[in-house]
């Protein structure tokens, strides 16, 4: 019984955990996704900057944003390694999904000719969306590694003492 109530509490504990986790890293999601969204739309409908470069532009502000919440908040109860390998392994699966929202985006601008900001706007959530799933498998597996397992108890030493052995009497 009482391996069921430990694989029960670990479950528990494991869900929270996976909840916590979750719902962290949609809050800091849907900050950079309204934050990614507007950057967009001030550059491309209000600025005059192209679609891609706006992309471009819109992702890395959001990106930057998103190291900050992730590391501090989303991700803060897993192991710890420096800043510039974090931020590398961030930046690596930020710049594959990021060439994946430019890919998106420039072949409904270009190929399919399409330049109204709202048909715009849609292909750049698709690719965020897509992204998103990208980035948190990504992060959970190389950036923000797993929680350091805790050491395992170490059973003491007990030394064992063997009287010594009286010599035979034959032998004598």
């Amino acid at each position: 019984m009482a391996g069921v109530d430990a694989l029960t509490n670990r479950l528990r504990s494991t869900s929270r955990l996976l909840l916590k986790e979750l719902g962290a890293f949609g809050v800091v999601g849907a900050v950079c996704f309204v934050l990614q969204i507007a950057c967009f739309q001030l550059l491309y409908a209000h600025l005059g900057v192209g679609a891609v470069r706006s992309n471009l532009i819109a992702t890395v502000i959001s990106m930057t944003a998103a190291y900050v919440g992730h590391r501090y908040w989303s991700f803060s109860h897993r192991a710890r390694s420096s800043v510039r390998r974090e931020y590398v392994l961030f930046a690596a699966i930020n710049g594959v999904t990021l060439l994946l929202g430019l890919a998106v985006v420039a072949l409904v601008r270009y190929p399919l000719g399409q330049d109204s900001a709202l048909v715009l706007q849609i292909a750049n959530i698709a690719s965020i969306v897509l992204g998103t799933v990208i980035r948190y498998l990504g992060y959970r597996r190389w950036v923000f590694t797993a929680p350091a397992a805790p050491a395992a108890p170490v059973a003491p030493v007990v030394e064992r003492r063997v009287a010594p052995r009286s010599p035979d009497p034959d032998l004598v």
